[in-house]
């Protein structure tokens, strides 16, 4: 049995939430440059070299990548064999956040109640995802969602007789409302299977998969590039003013479904769609 305090929790949550928002994952920044070269419209591709500028700058001024530091999103996937010393989960998770957002001098984003609109003055409480899994480590993603293209999400519940082309078309159609509205290009998490709620949820813990790793299944790889060009070939392009650039990249995590049902969720990441992780 692995103990892990509290303390450590906390800690490691707070730095994710800095490091995540002022530092974006190589293999997106790796399809920002590769999209820069590639863009045929000459405004779009001016759009993509300001948006590595701006990456530049955060960078050399020790500042977030954008101002909208987001919701904290944090997937932790704790082992059977972990026994969390010094108090709860939960608890560590949203001090951590709190630490990092108020120390980090990070935009304080989060309403205490949806209605009332009241800031929380903390970015508090998180988005927890809890999962067991076998071992004695404890896995934390932190991944900070703005809502400019959180907004622009969605589901379809499709009927079983919709085909591969039909969820093609669900997903470009999600993505032809969103328009420029998300900052474009985006990063799109595909969530196909599973219940409402569950779908939803794969579509975004696909946001936090690498761009350089297709799913493992390669007929689910053939759909993402299938519909990554469709997505492209809607022509929205970079923030919104035409090109070929719509979205740097596409994952689908899939999930087995009721023989009545065929969820589809869209999960719209910007051009910074942050995640960081760290194991305990």
């Amino acid at each position: 049995m692995k103990e892990i305090h509290v303390d450590v929790i906390r800690d490691t949550v707070a730095r994710l939430c800095i490091e995540a928002n002022k530092v974006l994952p190589d293999d997106l920044t790796g399809r920002l440059q590769e999209a820069a070269g590639q863009e045929t419209d000459p405004l779009g591709r001016e759009i993509l070299s300001d948006l590595e500028r701006n990456l530049d700058a955060a960078a050399r001024l020790d500042v977030p990548v954008c101002q909208d530091t987001g919701m904290a999103v944090v997937f932790a996937e704790v082992g059977q064999e972990v026994h969390i010393a010094g108090g709860l989960l939960e608890d560590a998770v949203n001090a951590g956040v709190r630490k990092g957002y108020v120390e980090g001098l990070l935009r304080l984003s989060v309403v205490s109640d949806p209605m009332r609109r009241v800031n929380s003055g903390d970015n508090t409480p998180a988005v927890l995802h809890t999962r067991l899994t076998a071992g004695d480590s404890l896995r934390l993603t932190v991944a900070p969602k703005g809502f400019g293209s959180e907004n622009m999400s969605g589901i379809r519940m499709l009927t079983p007789a919709a085909g591969r082309e039909a969820v093609i078309a669900a997903v470009t159609d999600i993505v032809r409302a969103a328009g420029s509205n998300p900052c474009p290009p985006m990063v799109l998490g595909v969530g196909i299977g599973g219940d409402f709620e569950l779908c939803a949820f794969l579509a975004k813990k696909a946001l936090c998969r690498s761009l350089s790793q297709p799913n493992p299944d390669p007929y689910y790889a053939e759909l993402e590039r299938d519909m990554l060009e469709a997505v492209n070939g809607l022509g929205i392009g970079p923030q919104g003013f035409g090109g070929r650039t719509t979205a740097l990249g596409l994952n689908i995590e899939a999930y087995p479904t009721h023989i009545a049902g065929l969820p589809v969720a869209v999960n719209v990441g910007c051009h910074v769609t942050r995640h960081k992780t760290a194991v305990l």
